[in-house]
């Protein structure tokens, strides 16, 4: 669901439609659906199907807020909109809206249904994600940086917002490479900021809750590390996937 939302806003939809459908994600209300192209409609009635479905088998103080999903559609529209004004921000602003873009609090919260038996997700735990802790921004980071980096040129050839690499280039007047290796760098130092978490700190949050960050953060690292092998599928994607779901060895 969120590749489909995410397709729609970089690749399908007007700027007028992608306007109304983030109207419509912020009404979260089925009866705004009419007022959807026909082909958004869809995506719309079944991104509140899956959002109800989920808390029908949950508590109510542990129901998935709608406004994690709210935040990442408004960021997903502002990268529209600084397209459509060919805007390109600095690297800071960028990632304020960028970190958000990745879809990460969809996937981390939704990530949790499979540890709701346990009693560990509480509303705390939600607004722990919500409030960006150094763990979750560090993950968002590595997400957006590898991505954009092995990506970047392809998007820009197509017609997409700027990426964290053409934002480094600007702000600081670099090279390509020389945007890659700063970049790099920064991703090398949020897998330290993980450690620190998980090794230094206290735990705010149940440990099941930290481990699917930073089980996040290693798909992340399978998918873009070679290339971008969540957009063009190759040998690696296809083997972790087969060795975890096909070929699997019980433990």
């Amino acid at each position: 669901m969120a590749s489909v939302i995410d397709d729609t806003y970089d690749s399908y939809g007007t700027f007028e439609e992608l306007q109304l459908f983030t109207e419509a994600v912020e009404r979260w209300d089925i009866n705004f659906k009419e007022q959807l192209p026909e082909y958004m409609q869809l995506i719309y009635q079944t991104l509140l199907k899956v959002y109800q479905e989920i808390e029908e088998d949950m508590e109510d103080e542990k129901k998935i807020p709608s406004s994690l999903c709210k935040r990442s559609v408004r960021a997903y529209f502002e990268e529209v909109r600084w397209l459509e004004q060919g805007y390109t921000p600095f690297l800071e602003e960028y990632l304020e809206v960028a970190l958000v873009s990745t879809g990460y609090f969809t996937l981390s919260t939704t990530s949790f249904v499979g540890i709701m038996e346990d009693n560990i997700i509480t509303k705390d735990v939600f607004e722990w994600v919500f409030n960006r802790p150094k763990i979750v921004r560090a993950s968002q980071i590595i997400c957006r940086f590898m991505d954009d980096i092995v990506s970047h040129r392809f998007e820009q050839e197509r017609g997409h917002t700027a990426s964290s690499v053409v934002c480094y280039r600007k702000q600081y007047g670099v090279s390509e490479e020389d945007a890659y290796d700063d970049l790099n760098k920064k991703v090398i130092e949020a897998w330290k900021d993980i450690n620190e978490e998980f090794l230094v700190n206290p735990m705010v949050v149940p440990k099941p809750v930290l481990v699917r960050v930073l089980n996040l953060s290693r798909v992340m690292d399978l998918l873009y590390k070679d290339g971008d092998g969540y957009t063009q599928v190759g040998k690696v994607t296809k083997d972790a996937v087969g060795a975890l779901l096909i070929d699997s060895i019980p433990i």
